[in-house]
């Protein structure tokens, strides 16, 4: 699991600065260190494709004349300790393999982890640990759940694919009277890891107050990644429409009032028995 070809191993010296801002080998207070078993690697490298099982063996050293008992853990990285917990006698260097599993469809790319000990006296120290998994690089992303929310485009973004992407982002709008968006691709300032979603929102000031909208978002990054997602909005100015409406209820209202004052001063009919009737015209019609 060493670097096995000056290739890797000049490969491993580009990322050394990320992984040893300190060296490798940490001292635990004055007695004991532990460090890579070997030849003074400065850390440990492991390559492989996902399911593999990758072995090392991490060292140990203890420099006092009393025992040491020693606490291993793994982090960052999926590691198994062939012992998890080892006494180390008097100057003298124990030697414990480890196991790491790159976990099945995990995506290609690198993957940092530390190797920590603990000691029963207190002190502590680790090793970097860079795990490098194999594959076929696929580069896919999706635009989902796109919707107008106020003065905002709301939208989530979804690495599909194997490799981290930056994604660069269109925005297009169209009204019932012509185009209200047209945005030009931009890179959007994030980086997106193989399996993340990202909830993100784009800025709409001065979106019309009444009008029928169509949105369309378009996605695309490196590698030919590229999707496109749409979505609709109805901008309806509700302030004025229920204005409109009491003004309709007062109207109507005021119509009703009206109409029942001219009933009561308008003048009863007078009965039957009180009415004249007037001669019918002759018009010198015979039927």
């Amino acid at each position: 699991m060493s670097c096995p070809t000056r290739a890797v191993h000049a490969v491993c010296l580009s990322l050394l600065a990320l992984l040893c801002a300190a060296p490798a080998a940490t001292a635990a207070g004055e007695g004991w260190s532990v460090a890579p078993a070997g030849d003074g690697r400065p850390f440990i490298y492991a390559e492989g494709a996902p399911g593999s099982a990758l072995r090392d063996t991490v060292a140990v050293t203890n420099r006092t004349r009393h025992p040491v008992t020693v606490r291993l853990t793994g982090t960052g990285v999926p590691v198994t300790f062939a012992d998890a917990e080892v006494r180390v006698p008097a100057r003298t260097r124990a030697d414990v393999p480890f196991t790491v599993t790159v976990p099945e469809g995990a995506a290609p790319g690198d993957r940092t982890g530390t190797i920590t000990a603990r000691g029963g006296d207190g002190g502590s120290g680790s090793v970097p640990l860079l795990l490098r998994i194999g594959g076929p690089a696929l580069s896919a992303l999706t635009v989902e759940r796109v919707a107008v929310r106020g003065d905002r485009i709301t939208y989530d973004l979804v690495n599909r694919g194997t490799t981290d992407l930056v994604p660069t982002l269109s925005v297009h709008a169209d009204g019932v009277f012509g185009t209200l968006l047209d945005r030009a691709p931009r890179t959007l300032p994030v980086e997106l890891p193989p399996g993340r979603r990202l909830h993100l929102g784009e800025p709409w000031p001065g979106r019309p107050v009444l009008d029928a909208v169509d949105v369309r978002l378009t996605v695309t990054a490196a590698g030919g990644a590229r999707d496109t997602a749409r979505t609709s909005a109805r901008f309806v100015p509700w302030g004025g429409v229920a204005a409109g409406g009491a003004a309709l209820a007062l109207g109507g209202a005021a119509l009703t009032v009206v109409l029942r004052r001219r009933r009561r001063t308008a003048p009863d009919p007078a009965p039957a028995s009180e009415r004249v009737c007037e001669p019918a015209e002759l018009t010198g019609v015979v039927r």
